[in-house]
């Protein structure tokens, strides 16, 4: 090969790769069909009237010819309607500032995160309220004073007749706690057992009512404390004789299928936590484990409750300032008990927030309670049977537990079922105002019964906003207007012919 051939080779090869990277179509084909002038290194011609087409459109249209030159279409015309309109749409992608959106505070945005406005809440509550709290210690001084309360009783305890009562109430616990022992070693027949319940029980409500009643020296305040002290503890012993009876069925029926915590004996928890052991029946009939049910903040009887395993100090302590901000509304509640005068629906709301997150959770928090779902989305119901459902977990929990599905296993229908679960729940409303306020006028029973017609009402007639609407009408002249009209009779009867 001559000198001359091997320095045209690599200049041939050259601008055959410049041709085949962005050549015509007629170029590829000869390249594939392997043209020998190619193969041997000749520069294909190109057509005068091409190339001179492709300096027009290069001059003409500027940077859109640039980059079709660097995608690798320069064989292409430029001002191709495609390549027009992809470029139109590069430059409004690139000076755009407007997208199609909503605004966060509408619904149809998915915007979830009210985080700061809660916080702004909780700032403007913490100083709209300093003021009242510094009236209230200035004007009234410290109202509840634990150690000045246990000093009085001990000197005094017959003038206590309440907290009296509520100390009693340890009788009927220890009874059902040994009832439960005998029954588990045999020592008592299951028939026996089930008497000795059924009569714990019943005590459990006639006792503290008939001594309410009886004693010239409860007040109010006291009776309701004291009844529903005994009211709580009805349910849970309820629910401990109950599951214990389920227990004592499984170990007798010699099941092959049992949950760990029935069929093994104590041991650690699998978390590595050697505070909180796994138990099994009878193992769970101990004064410590009796006592553990009577003060968590729930109605349902398990052997082994979940366990968080620390207490948290800051959580505790938050809760622990909100149940003492409580102190605040007791001059508030004192200088509005006239008649149709009371802010009843907003004290209920106060009450619902007092005790169902901070007290349950402060007792739940001091005993490592772990379940803390004790209220869910009630304020969303658009039924009024799921208001019903969420606004009293635990209670929600031990009427479905041991009282409605029950039902349902003995054949009885739905409707009737409910029926009687709102049956229940009006007998023991009545039962919580009437008896402390020693006087009878059903209202409560009436408007927990009211409840029936109207959940049928709103679930068949009302969806969506119309049906939560009509929930919250039924809170606010609902069960506190009944209320309200105890306390009017109520101060009719004892004061109404002082004024």
């Amino acid at each position: 090969m001559s000198d001359r051939a091997e320095m045209r080779g690599p200049l041939t090869r050259r601008r055959r790769t410049t041709i085949s990277g962005g050549g015509s179509g007629a170029v590829g084909v000869k390249q594939a069909n392997g043209n020998k002038s190619h193969d041997a290194g000749e520069k294909p011609p190109q057509c005068p009237g091409k190339a001179k087409a492709d300096e027009v459109s290069r001059h003409a249209s500027g940077n859109n010819a640039k980059v079709g030159r660097q995608t690798g279409e320069s064989g292409q015309l430029a001002d191709s309607p495609r390549k027009q309109k992809s470029a139109v749409e590069d430059i409004n992608e690139r000076l755009s500032c407007h997208v199609l959106q909503e605004s966060l505070l509408s619904s149809a945005s998915g915007y979830s995160n009210y985080r700061g406005i809660l916080n702004w809440c909780v700032v403007m509550l913490v100083l709209s309220n300093a003021r009242l709290f510094l009236e209230n210690i200035i004007k009234y001084g410290i109202l509840v004073d634990p150690i000045q309360v246990v000093s009085l009783f001990l000197k005094d305890p017959y003038s206590w007749p309440s907290a009296c009562l509520i100390i009693a109430s340890n009788v009927f616990i220890l009874a059902a706690l040994y009832t439960e022992r005998r029954l588990a070693v045999g020592t008592i027949s299951k028939m026996t057992g089930l008497i000795l319940h059924i009569f714990n029980l019943t005590s459990l409500l006639i006792f503290p009512s008939a001594t309410v009643l009886t004693l010239t020296s409860m007040t109010p305040v006291g009776g309701v404390l004291s009844l529903g002290v005994y009211t709580v503890l009805f349910l849970k012993l309820y629910s401990y004789q109950d599951t214990n009876r389920w227990c004592r069925e499984i170990r007798q029926a010699k099941a092959k299928k049992l949950t760990r915590s029935y069929s093994c004996p104590s041991v650690a928890q699998s978390n590595g936590s050697a505070v909180h052991t796994y138990v099994s029946y009878p193992g769970n009939l101990t004064h410590r484990d009796m006592y553990y049910f009577v003060f968590a903040p729930t109605l349902c009887y398990q052997l082994n409750f979940p366990r968080s395993p620390r207490i948290r100090k800051r959580f505790l302590i938050r809760r622990l300032f909100e149940m003492v901000r409580g102190n605040w509304m007791v001059p508030t509640i004192q200088n509005s008990m006239k008649p149709f005068q009371v802010p009843n629906h907003l004290i209920w709301l106060i009450f619902f927030y007092w005790f169902f997150h901070s007290s349950m959770n402060f007792v739940a928090e001091l005993l490592q309670f772990g379940d803390r779902e004790f209220y869910k989305d009630w304020w969303n119901s658009e039924t009024v049977t799921y208001f019903w459902a969420n606004w009293n977990i635990p209670v929600h929990k031990w009427c479905l537990r041991h009282f409605y599905k029950p039902m349902l296993k003995k054949g009885i229908n739905k409707f009737l079922a409910q029926t009687a679960v709102f049956l229940m729940s009006a007998f023991f409303h009545e039962y919580l105002v009437s008896v402390p306020l020693k006087m009878f006028r059903l209202w409560a029973f009436m408007g927990m019964m009211a409840q029936v017609p109207l959940a049928w009402f709103v679930g068949r007639f009302l969806n969506g906003n119309y049906g939560n609407a009509a929930v919250w009408i039924s809170l606010i002249i609902g069960q506190p207007v009944a209320v309200l009209m105890y306390v009017h009779d109520y101060y009719v009867i004892h004061y109404g012919g002082t004024t």
